[in-house]
Order: C-alpha cells, then structure tokens, then sequence
C-alpha cells in the first residue's frame, strides 16, 4: 500500500513523496500544487532530494508553466471547445450560466480575488461550469465515434477525476473526465477512441496498440505522448 509524505519547498512550495511496494526508481512529476515523486520503500528523504537536485533546474521551468494562477475578473478559458469568463455582477452569490457558446459566472463586482476561500468557491464553480459543459458535450461525441468505428460501449460517466482523462470497465462503461473539456479537439478524440479501444482489448498488450494504430492512423503513440505532456493551466 502507498503511503505519503510532505516536505515543505522554497521552489515547489511542497513535495509530496509517496512510497509505493512495486516502484524500483525515483519518478517525479509536477503539478500545480507542488512536486510529486513516487519512491520505492524505505528511501530516505534525503536520498530523495539528493536524487531531485540534479533535475530540479527542468522541473522548477515546468512547474512554472503549470503553477496555480490568481483567478480573478481578468481570467478566461478558450480552449478548442469550452469558452468561460468572469462577469462583474450585481448578484451576492457566484452563479453559472450558459450564454451561446460560453459558460459564464457571475461574480459579486466588489469580490476580494485575494482571500484563498474566494479562490476556492470560484474554482468550485469553474469546475461547475467544466462538468455542466461535458454532460451535454462529451456523451454525443462519444457515442459518435462509437457508431463510425462499430465499438459499442454499455453507458458514459461524466466524473471530476483530474488524474485520469478517461478509463473503461469490464462491463463496457466508460468515464470521461470533465477536465477533457480543456484539451485540443483532436486530443479529446484521442482519448475518446483510446477507451473505446479498451471495450475490446482492456489490457495495453500489443493487440490494444494495434487496433488504436487502426483508429487514429499509427498516430497512438504520438498522440499518446503530446496528452502526457498537455497541461490544462487550470
């Protein structure tokens, strides 16, 4: 079973180290709230930051591009398919409206951006937002790209999973996470065709690959690596 540990960081502000039975090396990876480094057992917190340092200089440049940002009325999303924005309003509360082809929340017009409660209640209604989009955006794609490559699935789960764009069960229900809604289009299509690859092959084998190959164009693997490498900024 894993478990965790967190040092405090000038750089990262925290590292969360979390020892895990099956690791045999040190793998990190950052995220907007701080470094996160997996460890085989027993390994000693300074063994770990003597094993960070050398590639601290290249994590600290990636963490700066994915690091939290102040949300205030100056802040928009326009990816590929979801459009949000900030509205100074009369209203008291923080409300969530569809408007066209953009999701909007009103905001009170004297909000103090600073405080971290206000922070969290707006993050909370953008992910509102996030998840209002996805059920009426996501399911109809799915179920398109289903009927042209004759992959049925059983039903479709809208989730909030920030970890995991997608996964299939063995009873061919797939999960999309709302969060899909802030990749480029042709990475959502990825996505979509990778878990509907899985209601025929539910390992990553060989055979998995291959029928993936069959569906983006031998493109799998690419497209595979540019997800990993995508950062919402949000």
């Amino acid at each position: 079973m894993a478990t965790q540990r967190i040092l405090a960081d000038e750089d990262f502000g925290r590292i969360v180290i979390r020892t895990r039975r099956t690791a045999r090396n040190i793998s990190m990876r950052v995220r907007p709230e701080g470094l996160y480094v997996v460890v085989p057992p027993f390994s000693r917190a300074d063994k770990i930051l003597e094993a960070i340092a050398p590639f601290r200089p290249r994590l600290l440049e990636s963490f700066r591009k994915v690091a939290v940002r102040l949300i205030d009325f100056n802040f928009s999303i326009q990816a590929d398919c979801f459009r949000l924005s900030l509205v100074p309003s009369r209203l008291r509360c923080f409300t969530v409206k569809e408007e066209g082809e953009e999701m909007r929340i009103y905001c009170p017009a004297d909000t103090d951006f600073g405080r971290d409660e206000v922070q969290k209640l707006v993050r909370n209604a953008i992910v509102r937002a996030l998840k209002r989009r996805a059920e009426s955006f996501l399911p109809p794609l799915l179920a398109a790209w289903s009927a042209r490559c004759g992959l049925p699935y059983r039903k479709v789960r809208i989730t909030g999973a920030r970890t995991r764009w997608g996964s299939c069960t063995a009873t061919r229900t797939i999960s999309l996470s709302c969060y899909l809604m802030l990749v480029p289009a042709h990475l959502m299509d990825y996505v979509m065709l990778h878990e509907l690859a899985h209601t025929r092959e539910m390992n990553h084998g060989p055979r998995f690959w291959e029928l993936l190959d069959s569906l983006t164009d031998g493109q799998s693997h690419r497209l595979r690596a540019e997800l990993r490498n995508f950062h919402t900024g949000f």
